[in-house]
């Protein structure tokens, strides 16, 4: 099993299984797929069209980890599920939500 965000000086990277047109909004827990690899479970209730998705998640995620909208950002993955996200903050915080 690998671990589901990588951490850097100034940033981390996160892995994320996003499920769009969901009944809420919500961030869940660390699952492992079928590749062995981890991803930590999110979903929105926008839909996957013109990057709807990706906008919010990137807003879940600043919420969730309680930085500023700007400081998240999908670095990969942009079209399909599985998503690299990069949060930018302290990284303390950041790693104490994680």
């Amino acid at each position: 099993m690998s671990r589901y965000f990588t951490r850097f000086d100034d940033h981390i990277k996160v892995h994320v299984r996003l499920t769009p047109n969901a009944h809420k909004d919500e961030v869940g827990q660390v699952e492992t797929g079928a590749d062995d690899k981890s991803y930590l479970k999110a979903k929105v209730r926008a839909v996957p069209e013109k990057g709807k998705a990706n906008k919010a998640l990137e807003k879940l995620l600043a919420k969730y980890f309680g930085v500023a909208k700007s400081s998240v950002e999908v670095v990969s993955g942009s079209t399909g599920r599985i998503k690299t996200v990069a949060v930018w903050g302290d990284m303390e915080k950041l790693e104490k939500r994680l």
